[in-house]
């Protein structure tokens, strides 16, 4: 098995809606906000090839949206998915399956492209991956988290008979669980966030890899109290992250981060305050 990260460009959110309850005089420190309070973040996606599969986990925001959609969210950077395969030797129609730990705009935006104005998968070649709780959480979105689950990024896949639903546990009573998705890759279960998100856990170079999503988004929200406004279950969000940090903490995991503009992956050590990073590096110098 090989890992590569694959960069998909930078966007802006507001610094308050990602750091929930904790104080702007705190959390500028870990992510300085422009004169809009507007912070950077970045869309990195995990490539994993493991024989005749190479698996694309999250694919950012794509390209199809209108100039004012693109607009509120400040696209930055010269990092595309395309350069960024390229860059490993590999192109989008090498792709054999898309992985999307949920289906918000910034993890499956890049999934769906517009071809002579029709909606078709960017990813011609791929099966897409989903669960069924998520899904139907998608497809029916609630009135907080609509303006993130957009039908354009979600329903052509479906409609274009790529789509199959991962089977095996789910997350029960704010506990993560997991369920094998192929040797070496195992998934785990949070709901915190957004209904049932799949964390993908990968064995590789003796290290057990975990692909944070929007669980732990950037370094700075390993403390337990830094929620993102953004979560449906903030309360569920502090009990998942205290069980796996824990776990991750024993077990010596290395945490590959989405969203942090700068950091790709850490390890964790005990301090007074309680569980912080601990080593910084990125995911090929393991």
């Amino acid at each position: 098995m090989n890992l590569y990260t694959i960069n998909c460009g930078h966007f802006k959110l507001d610094g308050g809606a990602m750091f929930g309850v904790v104080p702007k005089s705190i959390w500028n420190g870990l992510n300085p906000a422009d004169a809009n309070n507007m912070c950077s973040w970045a869309t990195r996606s995990l490539l994993i090839e493991d024989g005749q599969r190479l698996i694309l986990v999250d694919c950012g925001m794509g390209d199809k949206q209108s100039e004012k959609f693109f607009g509120y969210y400040y696209l930055h950077g010269d990092d595309d998915l395309d350069k960024s395969l390229a860059q490993c030797g590999f192109h989008r129609d090498d792709i054999t399956d898309v992985f999307l730990t949920h289906l918000h705009f910034d993890h499956c935006g890049g999934a769906i492209k517009k071809e002579n104005d029709r909606l078709v998968p960017a990813f011609r070649n791929a099966v897409y991956w989903s669960n069924e709780a998520h899904w139907d959480w998608a497809i029916h979105p609630n009135p907080r988290e609509k303006a993130s689950f957009l039908k354009e990024n979600i329903l052509p896949i479906q409609e274009s008979g790529q789509l199959q639903l991962v089977s095996g546990k789910k997350e029960v009573a704010g506990m993560l669980e997991t369920a094998p998705f192929l040797e070496g890759f195992d998934i785990r279960f949070a709901s915190g966030h957004t209904e049932s998100m799949m964390l993908p856990q990968v064995q590789y170079k003796g290290r057990t890899i975990v692909f944070m999503a929007d669980l732990l988004p950037s370094p700075g929200h390993i403390p337990l109290p830094y929620v993102m406004a953004y979560d449906t279950r903030p309360l569920i969000t502090m009990t998942e992250k205290e069980a796996f940090l824990k776990e991750a903490l024993e077990k010596e995991y290395v945490l590959f981060f989405e969203h942090d503009p700068q950091q790709e992956c850490c390890t964790l050590k005990e301090t007074e305050r309680g569980i912080r990073p601990d080593r910084f590096f990125k995911l090929e110098e393991l």
